[in-house]
């Protein structure tokens, strides 16, 4: 039965394409993908099944006996010396930012959907907030990345707490109805509003970070000195892109420190009774409205520092970047990778940002890798990849 839905579906979408020719366009056709692919779900189902059922990653289940500090420890020495490894290129150097991008969008959302259990769809209006803030800024004000971008964060929060306050009362799918209009909304008015963000042209020539006064450039403008210029080194391209990389990982490991204490304060503690169970949390004493709002706001405002990383990144926004497809992105590593999971983000983000890019000289089949590592995922670890994870706050611990 598996191999005849795949049949069905792969017979139309895989064994018909629409190929060049001296007379036009013309029908071609692959049958032999088809065959290849029924014959690989029928045996892949026929195995599960003679199995006794999907079997389960043993490597995952390992990592519940190990100290998740020491995996992040040794992750983060791996991304430090990752531009300085002997087959890092600029290639591999660009797609390890792309990917700590959104480590630093999941470990944000993470403090609204994996701590206090709130629902948002509408996640990268708040991306766009912080992108938008830094090319408005830049632009009008002439301000640099380093002054902006507090302040892209503290205008993603306000636009956090905005949102938070029509939603006090709302929980699981309308929660998420409309966080996800709210996404739209701002998406909407960027792409409208011509005048102030540029409309669907967006905003180009956003003004590059630099390091401590140095700009990464071949020909510094008149009264500014150049990075290879103060080290007495030839210049090279691949300076901007390690430098680049290296401020997303400080951003990111930054987000994770703060997220890592906020956990074990007293608002911490109030996102996780809110999450399991708002009725207890206000016999408690928690103040439901303050709690949703303060995750709202820092998550938020971790969502508007990647943004305006993401702006000085490529030079160029447009609303096009801030689709809802983003947000779902965003949601599915938070979710595939272990609710409340600091790691599992990292290795989610990994398998559904990092896989996807290595297969992106396949061009349409990429999504189609995409898609089959999502259901891979929730069929081998339907909890996400480290769904356990010890309880920030013991009631009593023994020192021995």
């Amino acid at each position: 039965m598996a191999a005849l839905v795949a049949l069905g579906l792969a017979f139309p979408l895989v064994g018909h394409r629409l190929e060049d020719s001296v007379n036009g366009l013309s029908l071609g056709y692959r049958f032999d993908w088809v065959a290849i692919g029924v014959a690989a779900v029928f045996f892949g189902r026929l195995t599960i099944g003679l199995l006794g059922g999907v079997p389960r990653i043993a490597a995952f289940d390992r990592l519940k006996g190990l100290r998740m500090d020491w995996l992040g420890w040794v992750l983060a020495a791996i991304a430090i010396a990752l531009p300085f490894l002997p087959f890092a290129d600029r290639n591999l150097i660009d797609k390890a930012t792309l990917v700590l991008i959104y480590v630093m969008l999941g470990w944000g959302l993470n403090v609204v959907v994996g701590l206090a259990g709130l629902l948002d769809l509408g996640y990268v209006a708040f991306y766009a907030v912080g992108a938008y803030s830094y090319a408005l800024l830049s632009l009008y004000f002439d301000l640099s990345f380093w002054v902006c971008l507090p302040l892209a964060g503290l205008f993603a929060a306000g636009f956090g707490v905005l949102l938070g306050f029509p939603v006090l009362r709302l929980r699981g799918d309308y929660l998420a109805i409309v966080t996800l209009g709210f996404g739209e909304i701002i998406r909407v008015i960027l792409l409208n509003w011509q005048s102030f963000t540029g409309g669907p042209n967006g905003i180009t020539s956003i003004a590059r970070p630099s390091f401590f006064g140095l700009v990464f450039s071949a020909d510094p403008p008149e009264g500014r000195m150049a990075f290879h210029q103060a080290l007495g080194i030839d210049y090279s391209s691949l300076h901007r892109v390690m430098f680049l990389y290296f401020l997303i990982l400080a951003l990111a490991l930054l987000t994770n420190f703060v997220t890592l204490r906020l956990r074990r304060l007293p608002i911490g503690r109030a996102w996780e009774a809110l999450r399991e169970d708002e009725i207890a949390c206000r016999a408690l004493g928690i103040n439901p409205t303050t709690t949703k709002l303060s995750a709202f706001a820092i998550g938020a405002m971790f969502g508007g520092f990647a943004g305006s990383f993401f702006a000085t990144r490529q030079g160029f926004v447009s609303p096009e970047s801030f689709t809802f497809i983003e947000s779902a992105i965003v949601l599915a590593i938070v979710v595939l990778g272990g609710m409340g999971s600091q790691i599992g983000v990292v290795v989610a983000a990994l398998l559904l940002i990092g896989l996807p890019e290595w297969f992106r000289d396949l061009q349409l089949y990429r999504m189609l890798v995409f898609g089959l590592a999502m259901v891979a995922i929730m069929l081998w670890r339907p909890r996400g990849l480290l769904s356990h994870r010890d309880p920030t706050i013991l009631l009593s611990e023994m020192k021995r």
